[in-house]
């Protein structure tokens, strides 16, 4: 009890859910049709492998309503009960419409046999063949009119009927099938009288590929006979399959031999069991092994998802049905338009016999669901008996679908090239000389093969197969209730005539599934591979099954499945999940930064300090120990460190072309300018030693002041030196995204590698001799003697950038131009102090050591030593 009140809750919040969400994507969404069906007792009321057979002719006489009404007392199975009946309403219709078939009317032979089981249709064909006879029972006189044979039988009875049609009575009939399409009967050299109502299902496969791509599925099983016709649309959908890369989990071709499929029968059942795919597409006619086959899956509770064609009724076989036995069943039929008036012509025929009790069984009842808006509450709480009758008194009428459709245009075409023909020969249409009927018959015919109209209720039929339109669909959902009743809403439509990408239309709210929960089951090979992944195939196994793998370093995928990961551009590298590139962060030496301020920092207070000790020794310039030591070379060496000093500040901030030429130029400049005054300084200490011996030559250098002409003629060879360096390579900014990771470094290249190190060597080279004439000069008796102080300095200098090449080429990025403005710095520093910190000293503190007497006193002692 507890489930059928969950059913009715759920009937109800469906209704609901559906009209008050539906997304109106196309016109004919605005008012949508409830379907509702009831089949009880469906074993036993269903008859596998029924077909019909019906006779069409067209006599002159009125035929009335009344006509028909001989098909209530004829024994039908109820499975195709719905086919004379709707052969009869179209029938009528047309007798009825004054502006078709003026003076003439249609008819058709029904007897208990018309709709029976195909084995005695088979058995009565193949008596026929066997004594060259017609068709027993069927009269064959010179006065018998135009007519068709419309069939709805399996492939076999079909070409079986046509053989005989053909031998014996093709002149005056032509053949029309309803029900699935055939691919087989469209060789119109082998079946030239052959006519199929229903289209190729071309489109279809499209249509059911659109709607597996919508829910993300890929692995897919597929169910379907063994015959021309499943084989036909294996080969359309195989095709649109590959084309999307959805795959088969599974193909269960189920042969159409009963005994040959009772020994299969474990096998296909093991497939559907033990696959992980959880949508099976079912594609068949409906009365042969294939049906039995998903009888049986379905009433053993496999749980699966089935995709149909609309001809496969799907409403409960047992009447205990539980919400828990499956997810539900979707539905493709061809999309038309709805046929009024049909529930009422049937009940006028014997309204005792087709009650709306009894109609509910033969056909799918079609209602408003507009109207359930303001009614569907009263299928809360009720029993199963009021909430059948509250849907009864709200049934507008019987829906005519698929096959009983096809029936209702096949009828039309008949009746429209008979109307032709009429048109064409008014005088001669049927007459009794058996010649002239035959030539009309054969006009009739000719008429049917390329015939097309517009059927009533706005449907364009083509009889030519090659002209037919590619169909569109509706699409179904079927939801299944206790006690044998089923519910169907529409629930979309494909049509391959819209734009690509927009050809499927779904409403996804009205999906509620069996369990209560408003969720689509997955149907994968394979788990999707996120952003951060790429898919890696599988070897022996279908395009749908991968492994995921992360993206290589650097590289990123931000879609799912992909193939290839995406390198990250060179300003940019991917982060942590590789589902994005980050710009890298450009690094440099700014001033902004803890380092890049200390350093500018320490530049500054030594170029201050500099210009604190020229300012102290241009104060003191009359002092002996300023002039002793060549106040001259002295400003101009420590004009040179003040310069030495600032150098590195061109190191700190963002790199241009300017700056990245300025440190280089500046720093080979300058300091060449300041220990080739070093060394001028030296040089002038050896003079004035020297001059007191007896050489003519070293008193001309020191009048002469030669040692003044160091200076310019070393910075000179240095300047000529840059200048080959810029003609050749010079320096520029470089951009390295490589060698960190996350970050762009960007310093100066020097260029010609060998021009920096020339520039080095030859400031090597004047450090060396520097160094070389201070020691030599270190003890030479001469007042305020500075080479101590000269020698020290050129060692320090000397030192520090010997230690500087090997860490130099053990950094990059900041630290490296860190290290080469702390050399510049540490080495004009050591200057500095070694040269001038013992002279300010000795000025500063010491005043009475820089005195005349002081120098006399020193002069004399030594003198008395010598």
């Amino acid at each position: 009890m507890s489930r059928l009140r969950a059913g009715k809750n759920m009937l109800t919040f469906i209704l609901l859910f559906f009209l008050l969400n539906i997304p109106l994507f196309v016109p004919s969404f605005i008012y949508p049709r409830c379907f509702w069906s009831m089949k009880k007792n469906e074993y036993q009321d269903r008859n596998l492998g029924t077909g019909c057979m019906f006779f069409i002719l067209a006599v002159q006489q009125p035929m009335e309503k009344e006509y028909f009404s001989h098909i209530s007392n004829i024994q039908t199975p109820t499975e195709n009960q719905k086919y004379p009946l709707t052969l009869a309403f179209s029938m009528n219709e047309i007798n009825n419409n004054p502006d078709l078939l003026p003076n003439m009317s249609l008819a058709f032979t029904f007897s208990e046999y018309s709709c029976y089981l195909e084995s005695h249709h088979k058995r009565l064909f193949n008596f026929s063949l066997k004594n060259h006879e017609i068709l027993p029972n069927f009269i064959c006189t010179k006065d018998i009119k135009c007519g068709v044979v419309l069939t709805g039988l399996s492939l076999v009875t079909t070409v079986t009927l046509h053989i005989i049609l053909n031998n014996f009575i093709f002149q005056q009939f032509r053949q029309l099938t309803y029900g699935h399409f055939h691919p087989a009967l469209c060789d119109h050299e082998n079946f030239p009288h052959l006519y199929q109502m229903a289209s190729d299902d071309t489109s279809l496969a499209l249509a059911l590929v659109s709607f597996i791509i919508h829910f993300s599925w890929n692995w897919i099983g597929l169910a379907i006979s063994d015959n021309d016709q499943g084989i036909h649309f294996l080969s359309y959908l195989r095709r649109e399959m590959e084309k999307n890369t959805v795959c088969f989990a599974f193909v269960n071709i189920i042969p159409v031999n009963m005994n040959l499929y009772m020994s299969r029968a474990e096998v296909y059942y093991s497939q559907v069991m033990t696959s992980s795919a959880n949508v099976v597409i079912i594609y068949g006619d409906t009365g042969n092994t294939l049906a039995v086959s998903f009888r049986m899956w379905d009433s053993l509770g496999i749980q699966r998802l089935w995709v149909t064609t609309s001809q496969w009724d799907v409403t409960p076989f047992k009447k205990d049905f539980t919400f828990d036995n499956g997810y539900g069943t979707f539905g493709f039929g061809h999309r038309h338009s709805e046929i009024s008036g049909f529930k009422y012509f049937v009940q006028t025929l014997n309204p005792f016999k087709y009650s709306d009790e009894y109609l509910v069984k033969l056909e799918w009842m079609y209602v408003n669901c507009k109207i359930l808006e303001y009614n569907c509450k009263s299928l809360k709480n009720c029993s199963f008996n009021h909430s059948l009758e509250w849907l009864m008194t709200h049934t507008f009428d019987m829906a005519i679908i698929e096959g009983s459709y096809e029936i209702y245009n096949a009828v039309y075409a008949f009746a429209h090239a008979l109307h032709e023909m009429t048109l064409q020969n008014v005088d001669n249409v049927l007459l009794p000389n058996y010649e002239e009927q035959n030539y009309n018959c054969k006009m009739v015919y000719s008429f049917l093969s390329k015939t097309q109209f517009t059927n009533p209720v706005g449907d364009t039929v083509n009889m030519n197969q090659r002209n037919k339109l590619k169909e569109e669909y509706d699409i179904f959902y079927n939801w299944n209730f206790p006690q044998g009743l089923g519910f169907k809403v529409k629930i979309g439509i494909f049509s391959p005539y819209f734009p690509k990408g927009q050809q499927l239309h779904l409403s996804e709210n009205l999906i509620e599934w069996s369990t209560g929960r408003i969720q689509m089951p997955t149907s994968v090979c394979s788990a999707d591979c996120g952003p951060g992944f790429r898919k890696v195939w599988k070897n022996g196994m279908p395009a749908c099954c991968f492994d995921c793998s992360p993206c290589p370093e650097n590289e990123i995928s931000n879609e799912t499945n992909v193939e290839l990961c995406v390198q990250c551009p060179e300003d940019q590298y991917a982060n942590q999940e590789q589902n994005h590139c980050i710009h890298k962060a450009r690094i440099f030496l700014s001033y902004d930064e803890p380092l890049g301020m200390a350093l500018s920092l320490m530049a500054l207070c030594l170029a201050a300090l500099t210009v604190v000790v020229l300012g102290v020794f241009v104060k003191h310039h009359r002092t002996p120990i300023v002039k002793a030591n060549n106040c001259t070379l002295t400003y101009i060496l420590l004009i040179a460190l003040i310069f030495c000093f600032l150098c590195p500040l061109f190191f700190i901030g963002h790199p241009n072309s300017a700056t990245c030429i300025l440190q280089q130029i500046t720093f080979g400049v300058v300091f060449t300018v300041a220990i080739s005054t070093v060394l001028a300084k030296t040089t002038t200490v050896i003079l004035a030693f020297r001059v007191t011996a007896p050489h003519r030559m070293m008193k001309y250098f020191l009048v002469s002041r030669a040692s003044n002409y160091i200076i310019p003629i070393c910075t000179l060879i240095q300047i000529i030196v840059c200048a080959i360096w810029l003609g050749a390579s010079p320096p520029s900014v470089d951009i390295d995204a490589q060698s960190e990771h996350g970050h762009i470094i960007i310093a100066c290249n020097k260029g010609s590698v060998t021009a920096f190190y020339c520039v080095l060597g030859y400031l090597a080279c004047l450090a060396f001799v520097s160094f070389t004439l201070a020691f030599l000069s270190r003890n030479l008796p001469v007042t305020f003697n500075e080479a101590k102080s000269m020698t020290f300095s050129m060692l320090v200098f000397c030192s520090v950038w010997v230690t500087f090449l090997p860490v130099y080429h053990g950094t990059k990025g900041k630290v490296m131009v860190a290290v080469e403005i702390f050399s510049t710095l540490a080495s004009s520093a050591g200057m500095l102090g070694c040269i001038f910190a013992p002279k300010c000293y000795t000025i500063l503190f010491r005043p009475d050591r820089n005195s005349l007497q002081m120098i006399r006193e020193k002069s004399s002692s030594h003198t008395h030593i010598l």
